[in-house]
Order: C-alpha cells, then sequence, then structure tokens
C-alpha cells in the first residue's frame, strides 16, 4: 500500500495519525532525497570515466598515426603502402569514435545531471525549509497554548481577552502554514515522477545516439576493411614466396662465404683490434676497430665498437698511410700483428691485430704491407725521432726503478756525470730519464720553486683574470734565486718544446702540469688544505709553460709592487675579477667564514723584502741536514708510480752535482729560442689581485692579525658578491678583523656584516 493522503480538514485537528501521515511522507522524500544524490555522484563517476577511457582511446590514436613501417630495399609495393597507411585509418576511426563519445559524456551532463541537482535543489530542498518552518510554529503553537492555560482566571477581563486573541490569531497562522506545508508535500510526491524520470529518457537517448554513431561508422569502415584484408593476403603471399629464395641464398653463403663477398667500395674493410697504449704501469690495451681502406687515395678509416656495450659506436679517425709493416712474433706477445704508419705522424706506428693469420695476409696485401727488419737485441723497430720527443706519454711512462736509481748515481758522481752523454748513447731509454728527472726535482730539499713563495704562486691561480694571472706569475718567477730561477727557464723551455708535440706524445700542456706541479711546487707543512690546492699547483706550471717567452725573457712590471696610496685610482681589490669591455666575467664565488676567531697560524703572514740578488740562496746550497754523501734517495715502485709524489724521509742531495749534466740533456731536447727580450715596450701592467709584499699597503703596514678594530674607507668600493660589503670614501667600519680569505678583512657597516678589500681601508 502507497502513501495515504494528506486531508487539509487534518490540518486543524492535527491528530496523531495525521503527524504519522505526515512523518511518513517526510521520510519518502528523504529516500528520494538520498537515491537522487547517490545518482548524481554515479553519474560524475561514469562522465570521470568515459572521459579517461577517450583519453586512453585518443592516446591510443595517436600511437598508431605516429607509428611508420619501414620497408627492406627502396620501394614499397601497393599492398605495402595500403598496410602503412591502414594505421592511420584506424587513428581516425578511433579518433571519430572519440569525438562521438564526448558529445555523449558532454549530453550526460546537460540532460542528467543538471535537471537532478536543479531538482534536488529547488524541490526537495524547498520541502526542507517548510518542514523547518512548520516544525517551529508547531513548538511555538503549543509552547504559546500551554502558557496561556496557565493562566489564572483572577486576571483581569482586558487581560484576558488579550491573550485569547493572540492565541488565536497564532492558531491561524498555525492552521494557514500547516494546509501550505501538506500542499507542497503532496505536489513533491506526484511531480517527483516525471521530474525525475524525464532526464534519465534523455540520458539514455544520448547514449543510444552515440552507439547508433558507431554503428555508422562501422558500415563505413566495412568497405576499407575488405581492401586491406586483400592487401594483408597479397602481401602474406609474397612473403611465403620469397621466403625459400631467401633461405637458399643464405645456405649458399654458408658454405662458400669467400665466394659471395658483396662488392665495396674500400679495397679492405673489417675488423681489427688497435693497440692503445697508456701510462705505466697501465700498459696498454687493444680496442676493436671497424677499419676501411681505400687504396686509390691511400685513406685508412676506423671507427671503434664494441658489440657488448649494446653496440655502441665511438668518434671515428682517418689518416693517410704512409706505410705498413708486418710484426714478427718476437718483438710483440700477441699473434697476427702488423704496424700502419700515418703520414702525418711519421715514426708513430700504430699497431694492429687481425682475427686470423690469413686475414692479415689479405689486410697486408691490400695495404702494401712488407717484411720488417727486425734484431733481437733492437729495442725498438722505429728509431725515436728528435730524441724521444714524440713518444707517448712523455714524462708520464715510468722507467724501470733499477735503471733509474743506477743513472741517478751516475749524475751525483762528478767525474761520471761528465762523461755521460744521455743523447747518442742506446743505454738509456727515454722514460728512464725522464723518471731520474722528475725524481732529482721532487728530492731536492726544497722544491725548486721555493717554500717561502709557494703560497704567493698559488693566489693568483685560484682568481683573477688570466692577465692578472701571468703578470702575479711573471713578477714572483723573478723573486725566485737566480738559480732556482735559471734551472726553472730550462726546464720549462723544454716542456714548452714537449707541449709543442702534443699532437705525437699526447703530452699537453694540462698534462704536464698534472706531472710537474707536485714536482716543482709543495707545501712546506703537508696538510688537507695543501692537498686541496694541488690543482692550483698545475695551473701555475701551465701557465709557465703557455706564456714562457714572456716570464723569462721579459722583465716584470715595475710598477707591479709599488706603493699604491698615491695612485689616483683604487687599487685592485684581492680576488676581485677584472671587467673586459663588452664582457663581465664573474667572480669565482670563494668559501668565506664569517665571523669565526682566527686560530694561531691561520694569520696571514708578513711578506718578506727580496733581499739582493747576490745574497739570495743558490739552487746548489745544501740544506744544513743534508749531505752530498749520502748520495741520491732510495727508488721504488711506489715512488716511480707517482708522478709528482714525495720521495718520502729519504736525503737528497743538492742540485749542483747534477745540472750539468742534465741542463745540457734539456737543452738537447728544447729548440733554441733568443734570450733577448723582444723589440717594443711590455705590455701595459695590471695591478696585482692580491697583496705582493708590505708596499701594497695602502697607508699603514697592516698587523698579522686584526682584532675588533675599526677602519676608515680610503676608496670607494662596489660588491661584486652577496658576502662583500659596498662603500664609499671616509665610511667607517666597526669590529674588523682579519679574514681566512686571503687579502680580506670582515667588517660591519650599517649593521651588515660583510669581506672588505685590506688595501681598501686603513685601520685607525
Amino acid at each position: 500500500m502507497g502513501l495515504q493522503p494528506l486531508e487539509f480538514s487534518d490540518c486543524y485537528l492535527d491528530s496523531p495519525w495525521f503527524r504519522e501521515r505526515i512523518r511518513a511522507h517526510e521520510a519518502e522524500l528523504e529516500r528520494t532525497n538520498k537515491f537522487i544524490k547517490e545518482l548524481i555522484k554515479d553519474g560524475k563517476n561514469l562522465i570521470s570515466a568515459t572521459k579517461s577511457l577517450s583519453a586512453a582511446q585518443r592516446k591510443f590514436a595517436h600511437s598508431l598515426r605516429d607509428f611508420k613501417f619501414e620497408f627492406i630495399g627502396d620501394a614499397e609495393t601497393d599492398d605495402e603502402r595500403c598496410i602503412d597507411a591502414s594505421l592511420r585509418e584506424f587513428s581516425n576511426f578511433l579518433k571519430n569514435l572519440e569525438e562521438q563519445r564526448e558529445i555523449m559524456a558532454l549530453s550526460v551532463t546537460e540532460t542528467l545531471i543538471k535537471p537532478l541537482e536543479k531538482f534536488r535543489k529547488e524541490q526537495l530542498g524547498a520541502v526542507k525549509e517548510e518542514k523547518k518552518k512548520f516544525d517551529k510554529e508547531t513548538e511555538k503553537n503549543y509552547s504559546l497554548i500551554d502558557k496561556h492555560l496557565t493562566l489564572s482566571a483572577r486576571k483581569k477581563d482586558s487581560h484576558l481577552q488579550e491573550a485569547d486573541l493572540q492565541v488565536e490569531q497564532n492558531r491561524q497562522h498555525f492552521y494557514e502554514l500547516s494546509l501550505e506545508y501538506v500542499c507542497k508535500l503532496q505536489e513533491i510526491q506526484e511531480r517527483k515522477k516525471f521530474e525525475f524520470v524525464e532526464p534519465m529518457l534523455s540520458f539514455f537517448q544520448g547514449m543510444f545516439t552515440f552507439y547508433h554513431q558507431g554503428h555508422e561508422l562501422s558500415k563505413d569502415f566495412n568497405h576499407y576493411k575488405m581492401e586491406l584484408q586483400i592487401n594483408i593476403q597479397n602481401t602474406r603471399n609474397r612473403f611465403e614466396g620469397t621466403r625459400s629464395e631467401v633461405e637458399e641464398l643464405m645456405n649458399k653463403i654458408r658454405q662458400n662465404p669467400k665466394d659471395q663477398k658483396r662488392a665495396s667500395q674500400f679495397t679492405a674493410e673489417g675488423y681489427l683490434y688497435v693497440q692503445e697504449k697508456r701510462p705505466a704501469p697501465f700498459g696498454s690495451s687493444w680496442v676493436k676497430h671497424y677499419c676501411m681502406y681505400r687504396k686509390t687515395a691511400k685513406k685508412f678509416n676506423m671507427i671503434p665498437f664494441e658489440h657488448r656495450s649494446g653496440g655502441k659506436l665511438g668518434d671515428g679517425e682517418a689518416f693517410f698511410l704512409k706505410e705498413c709493416t708486418k710484426r714478427h712474433m718476437d718483438s710483440t706477445d700477441r699473434r697476427f700483428c702488423f704496424d700502419i704508419e700515418a703520414a702525418d705522424r711519421p715514426g708513430v706506428p700504430l699497431t694492429v691485430q687481425a682475427f686470423s693469420e690469413e686475414e692479415r695476409k689479405q689486410w697486408l696485401e691490400a695495404l702494401g704491407g712488407k717484411e720488417a727488419l727486425f734484431h733481437t737485441f733492437n729495442r725498438a723497430i722505429v728509431p725515436r725521432p728528435e730524441g724521444g720527443i714524440n713518444d707517448q706519454g712523455l714524462y708520464r711512462v715510468v722507467g724501470v726503478s733499477s735503471k733509474v736509481q743506477r743513472l741517478l748515481s751516475m749524475l751525483m758522481d762528478v767525474k761520471m756525470c761528465n762523461e755521460l752523454d744521455l743523447e747518442n748513447s742506446a743505454d738509456w731509454e727515454v722514460k728512464t730519464v725522464t723518471s731520474a728527472l722528475k725524481q732529482y726535482l721532487r728530492s731536492l730539499p726544497e722544491p725548486l720553486m721555493t717554500y717561502e713563495l709557494h703560497r704567493d704562486f698559488i693566489v693568483p691561480a685560484k682568481s683573477g683574470s688570466p692577465e692578472s694571472r701571468v703578470n702575479a706569475i711573471h713578477f714572483l718567477v723573478h723573486k725566485l734565486p737566480e738559480k732556482n730561477k735559471e734551472m726553472l727557464d730550462i726546464l720549462v723551455k723544454h716542456l714548452t718544446n714537449v707541449s709543442s708535440h702534443s699532437k705525437q706524445n699526447l703530452m699537453t700542456v694540462a698534462n704536464l702540469g698534472v706531472v710537474f706541479g707536485p714536482t716543482l711546487m709543495r707545501p712546506q707543512e703537508e696538510t688537507v688544505a695543501a692537498i686541496m690546492d694541488l690543482k692550483f699547483q698545475n695551473i701555475v706550471v701551465e701557465i709557465l709553460i703557455e706564456n714562457h717567452e714572456k716570464i723569462f725573457r721579459t722583465s716584470p712590471d715595475t710598477t707591479f709592487a709599488e706603493p699604491t696610496c698615491l695612485s689616483a685610482s683604487p687599487p685592485n681589490a684581492p680576488p676581485r675579477q677584472s671587467k673586459r669591455q663588452g664582457q663581465r666575467t664573474k667572480r669565482p664565488v670563494a668559501v668565506y667564514n664569517l665571523c669565526l676567531e682566527l686560530e694561531e697560524g691561520d694569520s696571514p703572514s708578513p711578506l718578506k723584502e727580496d733581499p739582493p740578488s747576490s745574497s739570495q740562496d743558490s739552487l746548489s746550497t745544501p740544506s744544513p741536514t743534508t749531505s752530498a754523501a749520502h748520495g741520491p734517495p732510495g727508488l721504488d715502485g711506489n715512488h716511480l708510480a707517482a708522478d709528482g709524489g714525495s720521495c718520502g724521509d729519504a736525503t737528497a742531495t743538492t742540485p749542483s752535482q747534477t745540472r750539468p749534466s742534465m741542463v745540457q740533456w734539456l737543452n738537447m731536447q728544447s729548440p733554441t729560442t733568443p734570450s733577448s727580450n723582444p723589440a717594443g715596450t711590455p705590455p701595459s701592467p695590471r695591478m696585482s689581485p692580491f697583496p705582493l709584499s708590505p708596499a701594497a699597503s695602502i697607508v699603514d703596514k697592516l698587523p698579522e692579525c686584526v682584532i675588533n678594530r675599526k677602519a676608515r674607507a680610503v676608496y670607494p668600493c662596489e660588491a661584486e658578491h652577496s658576502s662583500e660589503l659596498s662603500f664609499e670614501i671616509g665610511a667607517i667600519f666597526e669590529d674588523v678583523q682579519t679574514s681566512r680569505e686571503p687579502g680580506w678583512l670582515e667588517g660591519t657597516l650599517n649593521g651588515k656584516r660583510g669581506l672588505i678589500p685590506q688595501n681598501y681601508v686603513k685601520l685607525l
């Protein structure tokens, strides 16, 4: 049985049974409201799922459209072209289908979701508001009646009449509201039947329209489908017809591979293993290359290729062949080897290995190879050109320890040293001589570039413009003791010559810097900070090699370290970068430790004045703890393998004992260069980016460690880093302290703490 009707006359009686019927109507409307709410939620989920499906279908369609079949050969058949185009047709079909799906999803929103939301908000929501009013008036009406009935009969008649009138008016208002509420309840019960079902009908109409459109698309697709099936069948038939021919050809090549060799533009081609030499003690490695040779042009190409690493193709190399020589078994521990020599690299043969003796013969025949003249006691088939200057890995390849120590012992003996001929003697390999030279330099009691100037050389390598670095190192080299500078000149001149042959010996300026940085420079105390400066030692050596003529053949700028207090322009702030026209180089960011108390030994030490040339220590001056009688330091494999390493605590002999013979050998390795200054005026000087001497101070010599002082700016400064302070002339700084950053102070200006160039201020 359905809901009982609500009679208007019952509104005046307001019986318990009338109230039960009202509650039944209210419960039904609440159930309807929850149902519509869930239905709207499910509808939105359906739309979301439809959009997700549509997006996936569209992505699938895009994948089909973007893929293209590649064919073998230079042309396709008509059937293959149709098959290739089929993926785009499939993509278009899905695209059209998804357009209809989007229309359906939009129609669901417009025809189902929005009407249901409107009905729930406007109709069911209005009933809820009426119910609230009805419940409120019910409470008010019966509360007033209860209160009215408690009035005493002894009250004045006028007062009682007024109360009766008020109760009657309230009851009439309650009856009117009750009538409206009952009317609304019954109206909504009838309205929901069409207000709810009509949107559902529109929804299903849209869904069937979508499926009908899909059916129409399917009918349109049938004709294309039939043609495509024919194309596929034709292609399959051709495949089956040619498959047997392909297998027959494969079997012919399998039985006689040489007779089926494909015609090629190259006289010879195939894989060869190429020997690549590495610095000791790593020896050499053999890398597989695919090599091609064209005899008419005598051009040889080779490309590194490794099958096991996923077929990675390396950078190729091409050169013109000069000659090819067969390797004897006695000269190598590998079989099937031969040497090829490039026209632009004479005397530097490249050793390669074929897969078999037969393939080696084929390569030798194609390359015009010849038998090598081999002697058992000859150390090298090809003589070393220019005294070994072209040897690969010169100064990085380490000599045998026993031979190096024997050579050093002979060099330390004055009599044997004068009779020793390193250039023409066949007893000494180049690597033995180079290792002895490095070991000798590392064994000096004090490095060639001295302990005193070690930090001064490091500072410009860390900052400043390239030009200012060269000027600073130029100045410092001429502060070295005369004999140290003379020896350094000879050595760097030789290294410049070595680097000029880097195409053959692979020893670039950077590689030589790695080898000789720790050899020519080392700190007096080994610390972690000193280890971190190793790379800057290499940079100093690179600058010496690249600017040898300027540094050793010209005098440094005389104004480089003069006092700047009378200068019209402010001095350069230490490590502040120069600004070139049209370009601004960023200042390297240093690690600043602001507001830290300096520990003992952290303060910068004052630089000493240069003594006169006559009073400078000679390179040959022995250390108080060094005795020439001790002989050369002990050598072992570890010492020799570490380029730029230290010799431990072994006592070294002074350089003067070996310098004549070693200098003669270096001079023989270097081309003759004029020692006079070049014509013209030296390039214009640039100020040092760091304090070089006490003369670099503005007015007063700063104390070694500044703590809690005041200072006044004597030059204006614009900060180039967030850790620096900007200021004008006359600015007063508070709490000035020495910074860990060389050439800088730390101070406070206007409440901000930062770095201050030391030579821009005067302490108060």
